[in-house]
């Protein structure tokens, strides 16, 4: 009987061992999507206890204790730092089979040096011993970054952000770690949503253009474009719930945009003509800079509308969506590519059910000289545990070419999360391991130490950073 988050947790076969502690465990991160905060990394505050730094903000740990049934009080309420810890305790003994009964191991582990399992018995001392921690130099923001082997990240900023904390990290001789924004203009994409207008004033005053025209709003997002790039951003990152394609003329989408201006009501039909005209002027704006554009497709947001009135939205009230992408995505993508202004694409689907869509969607598009130019993206939200990463890599390799493929990100807002690295990279060298030692590929050396290095680092740094 293997021994619980041992040496080889995850590694069943000696090859994926060799693999992953003679390779893969020394590279370093290239964290290319998360939503950790610039302020908080520029900061650089100590956390006043664990609470702060493990809970706060995170829904997957909320979904799990309301599940349990634990009070929201204990999650979101007025409840002490401790008494929201301690409810955290609670549930954590009860879930065997979820990702974050080993995430919440291999961080108290790894970060904490502790090795206790948490639960109602230990969780006072486990408690104590952290927050201890948390008041030394090794425990705060940048630290944490660097002790995980962080050489770059990719955060996700509005379009109307200054970005005033990217440029103080990138002007600081003592932190090394590249940190950069990543262009995310759903503000600009959701026409139909009450909060329209009110960012459309943000971007007048970020960009100092009058948009009182949809041309003027294209100058506007073109100028902070610009912005970004002259501060290191290097991605765009769309939320998608919906692929749905129309195509449209540019004056079909100025009365369409007007419209919403004299604050008349959208059709469907004129909310999805107006977002897929832009989503395309976005990726022509994207290829001309070389950015990457990621594209995070089919999540059902904020469906309990109780509790959104209560606590408000990104409250872990999110699930998967089940609405068709495959011919909204092949038209869309198509529209960039017969201009030769498609850029370089991310694809992530949050229902398993799409893997098959995007593996062999991924193969009708492509660019000399760069291998894989459209990706499947790694397993996303929902999926990024072990049987959702094993199946997305899986189908990947089934349908293209697993060496090619740009490898895990963290897409959390928690600077512990990156242990997710830890736990995709064992997962990715127990599948090559298996394929090895059951036959099904060749045992050679060359090929496989250069497929570990290019899965684990290189192929995201070089999709990522080749101008």
């Amino acid at each position: 009987m293997k021994t619980f988050l041992d040496k080889n947790f995850l590694l069943t076969n000696s090859t994926g061992e060799k693999l992953y502690h003679s390779l893969m465990k020394e590279l370093p991160i290239f964290d290319y999507h998360c939503h950790l905060n610039p302020k908080e990394i520029w900061d650089n505050q100590s956390f006043e206890n664990i609470t702060q730094l493990w809970l706060a903000g995170d829904h997957y740990k909320w979904r799990a204790m309301r599940i349990h049934g634990v009070s929201e009080e204990f999650i979101t309420g007025d409840a002490s730092d401790w008494e929201k810890f301690e409810a955290w305790a609670e549930t954590v003994p009860h879930l065997f089979g979820n990702p974050l009964y080993h995430w919440t191991h291999m961080e108290l582990k790894t970060f904490f040096g502790i090795d206790q399992l948490l639960s109602p018995e230990t969780a006072h001392a486990i408690w104590e011993e952290c927050n201890e921690k948390l008041q030394t130099p090794d425990f705060k923001p940048r630290r944490f970054i660097e002790r995980s082997n962080v050489q770059f990240v990719g955060t996700t900023d509005d379009p109307v952000d200054t970005l005033e904390y990217h440029q103080l990290l990138q002007n600081d001789p003592t932190f090394h770690v590249e940190i950069v924004p990543t262009f995310r203009p759903d503000g600009a994409l959701f026409i139909e949503k009450p909060t329209f207008q009110n960012w459309l004033e943000k971007l007048e005053n970020v960009s100092n253009i009058s948009i009182h025209s949809f041309s003027a709003l294209l100058e506007a997002l073109r100028q902070r474009v610009d912005f970004f790039t002259e501060h290191g951003c290097c991605a765009s990152d769309h939320d998608i719930p919906q692929m749905v394609f129309k195509e449209s003329t540019k004056d079909d989408v100025e009365e369409i945009f007007k419209k919403r201006l004299r604050h008349e009501e959208l059709t469907g039909d004129e909310v999805i003509s107006y977002r897929s005209y832009l989503l395309v002027e976005l990726g022509r704006m994207y290829a001309e800079k070389q950015w990457v554009m990621q594209l995070h497709m089919g999540a059902l947001r904020n469906n309990n509308t109780l509790m959104q009135s209560l606590i408000g939205s990104d409250g872990g009230f999110d699930s998967i969506g089940d609405n068709l992408m495959a011919e909204g995505l092949s038209r869309f993508l198509d529209a960039l590519d017969k201009t030769r202004s498609l850029p370089r694409t991310v694809l992530y689907n949050l229902n398993p059910r799409d893997n098959y869509v995007l593996g062999t969607m991924m193969g009708n598009f492509f660019e000399e000289g760069i291998p894989g130019k459209v990706q499947f993206g790694s397993g996303w939200w929902f999926n990024d545990q072990m049987d959702g990463m094993v199946r997305q890599m899986k189908d990947l390799a089934n349908l293209g070419a697993l060496s090619h493929f740009i490898g895990m990100t963290t897409d959390s807002r928690s600077l512990l999360s990156y242990i997710r690295h830890e736990y995709f990279r064992r997962i990715v060298c127990n599948i090559l391991g298996e394929w090895v030692e059951g036959g099904q590929v060749p045992n050679n050396k060359l090929i496989l130490e250069q497929m570990v290095k290019n899965i684990g680092f290189y192929n995201a740094k070089q999709y990522f950073q080749e101008r």
